[in-house]
């Protein structure tokens, strides 16, 4: 299975359907400015109500490095798949050698040289584009692929779910993660559990989101990487809002920085030792914490009636 580019169709990937049960096609993406704040905590909570309210729930989980969320979610998996990359295999005979040098010059990603005589290629600094193919007069580039990871899918009750696994060693992630939504592109209602930070995997997982939901701690450390995440959405002209978890763990130096910046608070989850417990066990706070249970079904609740007034907005806009 080789790693698609942005708007490839995705062979194999999940049937289509009319819609959600209310008629709302959602995206929602759940990421964090860091490591351990609960984002994977509150995607596959959200899914787990999602499906109990009868929404034919996909999730996502596009942490491809260290997916986890099958421990909350029970998965078999039914299918697993190679992500290949594609990348140029070089005929060093027809290469014209100093006199040309065009695909050196081209290649964004420094991921050729000429040593000894011959192009050398470094496979895991190559983003596959295929520019050296395309601009190489002398036809001396071919096609070749290297493998990522896998693709999975499979269910977890009703809850269709799709992830990626990284090779081992494997240094780039974004194309995998882009395999992993691809195969669930045709689904009506997605949850994506993003990879932590602000780098190029977050980017590869949120865009294309209907909306990105921002989990965050009531720390300096987190309030640090919340404002490094709000600015990449912001950016990525992407809607978003927050959610604090472990509310009460610090002070209001979040509060304060979503009041300032014009920021939807979703909801605030109460830090408690319990709910760190049941969480460690793989547990869904949802099914044994009634006050977690509501804060997340006022979230989910909020961020379809935000995208439904944007998706409103957007047809009128065009009507006009």
């Amino acid at each position: 299975m080789a790693a698609p580019r942005e708007n490839d169709p995705a062979p194999g990937g999940l049937p289509a359907r009319a819609g959600d049960t209310d008629g709302t096609a959602l995206k929602i993406a759940v990421a964090s400015g860091k490591g351990g704040t609960g984002k994977t905590t509150v995607a596959v909570n959200l899914a787990f109500l999602a499906a109990e309210a009868g929404r034919q729930a996909v999730f996502a989980d596009c942490d491809v490095e260290e997916p986890n969320a099958h421990v909350f979610l029970a998965t078999v998996w039914e299918s697993e798949t190679k992500a290949l990359l594609p990348i140029p295999r070089f005929a060093q005979q027809r290469c014209l050698g100093e006199s040309c040098r065009i695909c050196l010059d081209l290649c964004r990603f420094k991921a050729l040289i000429r040593m000894a005589g011959e192009i050398m290629l470094f496979p895991e600094m190559c983003h596959g584009c295929g520019l050296c193919k395309l601009a190489c007069p002398a036809g001396a580039v071919s096609d070749d692929v290297r493998e990522l990871g896998v693709v999975r899918q499979g269910m977890s009750g009703t809850i269709r779910m799709a992830g990626g696994l990284s090779r081992v060693g494997e240094a780039m992630s974004s194309p995998l993660i882009k395999a992993v939504k691809q195969a669930v592109y045709d689904a009506p209602f997605q949850i994506w559990d993003c990879p932590p930070g602000t780098a190029c995997p977050v980017i590869a997982a949120v865009s294309g989101a209907d909306y990105v939901i921002l989990v965050a701690e009531p720390t300096a450390f987190g309030l640090h990487d919340l404002n490094l995440a709000v600015e990449l959405v912001r950016a990525m002209g992407l809607p978003h809002g927050v959610v604090i978890n472990r509310d009460g763990m610090g002070d209001d130096r979040v509060l304060d920085y979503l009041k300032r910046e014009g920021i939807e608070l979703l909801g605030r989850i109460p830090g408690s030792l319990e709910a760190a417990r049941a969480s460690a066990r793989g547990g869904l706070l949802a099914q044994t914490f009634p006050e977690i249970r509501a804060v997340l079904e006022t979230v989910l609740a909020t961020v379809r009636d935000r995208t439904r007034a944007s998706a409103g907005q957007k047809d009128a806009s065009c009507a006009r």
